[in-house]
């Protein structure tokens, strides 16, 4: 059962208000859309500038949406809890027997609606290659994928058709990894993603 609503913080609403505010100042553009179900894994990459999350939020807040992200419990304690939860923070503690996945799995089951944000390669200092997490969250909670680049050289964000987890996560990657391909053709880091698609299939094809 999900909480009941309440009115959010006036340091997350500033928060908000200034993020949506620097989105339309530098006048990103958005392609792509959302899918309509209420809950779904934004999987975003690639990942290479702490502003990333600032874009995706005016992104999505143009589109209607508050995005959701994971951090570590200890985030969520007082003064700093309750902005944490206004802003999507969802608590992850990873002293519990039941591992993220599951925990983040629980709170898709818990609420209404939720868009959680994953950047897919895990940190910025990265070869392009995904970690599988925001997969086995998706098929874990039972909802689809939205896979989302975004280029901070033309300002432009795309969102690119849900994926529902089959369950083949190579041939899914491979699906994911060919609609980047064909919105940045040039970004490196794509490429590798690609690559490792096709190192997951083979490997699969081999065994």
């Amino acid at each position: 059962m999900q909480e009941p609503a309440r009115a959010p913080s006036l340091s997350s609403r500033l928060v908000r208000w200034i993020i949506l505010r620097l989105y339309r100042w530098k006048r990103w553009k958005l392609e792509g859309s959302l899918p309509a179900t209420r809950k779904f894994v934004i999987a975003g990459a690639p990942h290479t500038s702490n502003w990333d999350f600032v874009f995706f939020t005016g992104a999505t807040a143009e589109m209607g949406i508050r995005p959701n992200f994971m951090g570590k419990h200890t985030l969520f304690k007082w003064p700093m809890k309750r902005f944490m939860q206004d802003m999507g923070g969802i608590p992850i503690d990873r002293s519990k027997p039941a591992n993220y996945v599951e925990q983040v799995a629980a709170e898709f089951a818990r609420r209404d609606e939720l868009a959680l944000v994953v950047a897919a390669e895990g940190t910025r200092r990265t070869d392009g290659t995904w970690k599988s997490g925001f997969y086995h969250i998706a098929q874990a909670a039972g909802v689809p994928i939205v896979p989302c680049w975004v280029c901070n050289i033309t300002m432009r964000l795309g969102f690119g058709p849900a994926l529902v987890p089959s369950g083949d996560y190579a041939a899914d990657l491979g699906k994911i990894a060919a609609y980047m391909r064909s919105a940045l053709p040039d970004e490196p880091r794509f490429k590798a993603l690609e690559a490792q698609a096709k190192r997951l299939l083979k490997g699969e094809r081999d065994a």
